[in-house]
C-alpha cells in the first residue's frame, strides 16, 4: 500500500481501541470507527514498517451484526462507536479485545527476576480469563456529561453538545443523546435555546473560539446522582465578555451578565424533571486549554454538591470530584473488586469478624475513597493516595461520612509519597489513570512484596504493559474480568488478581 491509496476491504474484527482491521487485496490497514463486517472504503494516510494505517470514507455495505441506532447523532457525534450493533454483539467485542490483550502477556513462557535461589526462570503463566461482565443499564446511564458550546458549521447557529467525529471544532447539539437520560437532555436543551434566543435578538454572547481563544461560552456540565436523582449544573465561562448591552427596545435586552445568568437560572429551575436540581453553579475558566477546570466558581443556586449512594455507602460529590461515571455498572465493578480480594480481605460488607482485622491496605489512586471505604470494615487500616486534593478533602468527609474511622488518605503523586508512609502493606489495590503506572512508581510499589495485589484499569493496553513488569518481578496472575462501565463506546474496564505467594510456592517446589 502507498500513502493517499483509496482501498476497499471487509472488517475482519476491532482491537483496542477502536481500530478496525481491514483485509484488501493489498493488504492489511488499521482504521478507527469502523464495525466488525462492514465492508468500507478507506484512504491511506500513514505506512510505516510494512503496516498502514488509514481513514474511513464511506461504509459500502453494513455489518450483518448491525441492528440500527436508536440516537440520530450516531455517526455524527463522536462519543458512541457500537451503537448500531445488539448490546451483546457490543459485549462480545469488548470480552475478545480484553482476552487477546490479556493472553499476549499472561500466556506465554515469562522470566522471574530476584525470586528464588535459582536466578532467572521460565516457566509458563496461567490465569483464568472470566469474560465480561455487562452494565446494568446500557442507556442513560451516565452520572457526569460535559458539553461544549459551538457550531455544527462554521459560522453556524449556536450549538451545545459533543464533538463532531474527527473534529476539533465542529459541534454536534446531542438534543437526543441516549447515554444519558431525559433530565440532561432537557437541561441542555434549555440552555442552548436560552443563549441562542439571546444571539438571536442581538446580544453579543458568543461561544468561545478554540483557536482564536476569544468568546464566552465554554462548557456545560450536568452530574446527576442514579440513587438520589440530585442534580448539579455548572455553566461554564470566561470573563471575555465584549458587549452586553445592544440598541435593542426590547426590555430586558440592556441586561447585565448576573441578570442573564439570573434569568437562566430560573429556566432551569422551572423544568419538569424527574430528578431534582440541588445546585447551578456559574465556573469561570480563562486557560487556553480546552478543559473543563475552575478559576473561580459562583453559586447561582443552592449548593455546590451532590449526594450519591453506592453499595450501601454515600458520597459527597462537587463539580470535578472523581466518581465513576456509571454509579449502576460501579457496584458491579466494585463488587467484582471485592469479590477479588474477598479470599484474602474477609467481604467489605461484613461488619462483624470473628477476629480482629489486622490487614494494612494501601488503595493507590484511591480517587474519592470508594474502594477504600468498601475495604475499611475488615482492615486494621486503609490509606489512600490521591494526587488531586479536592479528590482527597472528598474522600475523608465521605469516609466520615459514612461512619469508618480507619481511613486516611494522602494528598501527593504515589511515586513521591509512598516513601513517607510508616506502615506498610500487606495488600495493594491499584486503580491507576488511563496511562496505567509510572514506571518508577510501580518499582516501589513491587519492592513492598505484598502477597497480593488487585489492579483495576481502565485502559487494558495499559495494563498489559504493567502486567508484564508485575510477571517479571515475580508475580503471578490468577484472574482477570472484564467489566462494561462504558457501553456503546470504546472504553472498558478490566481487573486482574496478582499473586506473588503461589508463584513463589511452585519455584521453589521445582
Amino acid at each position: 500500500m502507498k500513502k493517499g491509496q483509496i482501498i476497499e476491504g471487509t472488517v475482519q474484527r476491532v482491537d483496542f481501541p477502536n481500530k478496525g482491521i481491514v483485509e484488501t487485496a493489498d493488504g492489511v490497514c488499521v482504521v478507527k470507527n469502523a464495525l466488525p463486517g462492514q465492508k468500507v472504503r478507506c484512504a491511506v494516510n500513514k505506512v510505516r514498517k510494512g503496516k498502514a494505517e488509514g481513514r474511513l470514507m464511506d461504509v459500502l455495505e453494513a455489518s450483518p451484526l448491525e441492528c440500527g441506532s436508536p440516537c440520530p447523532h450516531f455517526g455524527i457525534c463522536g462519543g458512541c462507536t457500537y451503537l448500531s450493533l445488539p448490546y451483546e454483539e457490543q459485549l462480545k467485542i469488548k470480552e475478545a479485545q480484553v482476552k487477546k490483550l490479556l493472553d499476549a502477556v499472561l500466556c506465554k513462557p515469562i522470566c522471574v527476576k530476584e525470586s528464588t535461589p535459582e536466578g532467572n526462570v521460565s516457566d509458563e503463566n496461567t490465569y483464568r480469563f472470566e469474560g465480561i461482565k455487562p452494565s446494568p443499564v446500557s442507556f442513560g446511564y451516565r452520572n457526569k456529561m460535559e458539553f461544549s458550546f459551538g457550531d455544527e458549521v462554521k459560522d453556524g447557529p449556536l450549538a451545545l453538545g459533543m464533538h463532531k467525529r474527527g473534529s476539533f471544532y465542529d459541534i454536534v447539539s446531542v438534543t437526543e443523546c441516549q447515554i444519558v437520560d431525559e433530565d440532561y437532555r432537557k437541561i441542555l436543551r434549555c440552555v442552548r435555546d436560552y443563549f441562542a434566543n439571546l444571539q438571536d435578538r442581538g446580544m453579543d454572547i458568543p461561544f468561545y473560539h478554540r483557536l482564536r481563544h476569544t468568546g464566552y461560552l465554554r462548557h456545560l456540565l450536568v452530574r446527576k446522582a442514579a440513587k438520589t436523582g440530585e442534580i448539579l449544573v455548572a455553566l461554564v465561562t470566561t470573563t471575555q465578555v465584549a458587549r452586553w448591552k445592544t440598541d435593542s427596545e426590547v426590555p430586558g435586552d440592556n441586561d447585565t451578565e448576573s441578570q442573564i445568568l439570573e434569568k437562566l437560572k430560573q429556566e432551569l429551575l422551572s423544568l419538569p424533571l424527574d430528578g431534582k436540581i440541588v445546585g447551578i453553579l456559574h465556573t469561570i475558566n480563562d486557560s487556553l486549554a480546552d478543559v473543563v477546570k475552575s478559576d473561580e466558581t459562583r453559586l447561582l443556586y443552592g449548593q455546590d454538591y451532590f449526594y450519591e449512594e453506592l453499595l450501601g455507602l454515600k458520597f459527597k460529590i462537587s463539580q470535578f470530584s472523581f466518581f465513576q461515571t456509571n454509579s449502576r455498572g460501579a457496584e458491579v465493578l466494585y463488587e467484582t473488586a471485592r469479590e477479588y480480594i474477598g479470599g484474602y480481605i474477609e467481604a467489605a460488607e461484613q461488619k462483624v469478624t470473628p477476629h480482629k482485622p489486622d490487614k494494612i491496605v494501601y488503595d493507590l489512586y484511591s480517587g474519592t475513597g470508594t474502594i477504600a471505604q468498601l475495604m475499611a470494615p475488615v482492615a486494621k487500616k486503609v490509606i489512600g493516595v490521591e494526587i488531586v486534593e479536592e479528590a482527597v478533602e472528598a474522600a475523608k468527609k465521605n469516609a466520615e461520612l459514612n461512619g469508618l474511622h480507619n481511613c486516611e488518605f494522602v494528598a501527593g503523586d504515589v511515586l513521591k509519597v509512598l516513601d513517607d508512609i510508616e506502615e506498610k502493606p500487606d495488600v495493594i489495590i491499584l486503580d491507576p489513570p488511563r496511562d496505567g503506572i509510572h514506571p518508577k512508581a510501580l518499582e516501589k510499589i513491587i519492592r513492598y512484596g505484598v502477597e497480593h495485589i488487585l489492579y483495576i484499569s481502565c485502559k487494558p493496553t495499559s495494563l498489559a504493559r504493567d502486567l508484564e513488569v508485575f510477571l517479571a518481578r515475580g508475580y503471578q496472575a490468577e484472574r482477570a474480568v472484564a467489566v462494561d462501565q462504558f457501553p456503546w463506546t470504546a472504553n472498558v474496564e478490566t481487573v486482574a488478581l496478582l499473586s506473588k505467594g503461589e508463584i513463589l510456592s511452585k519455584k521453589n517446589k521445582g
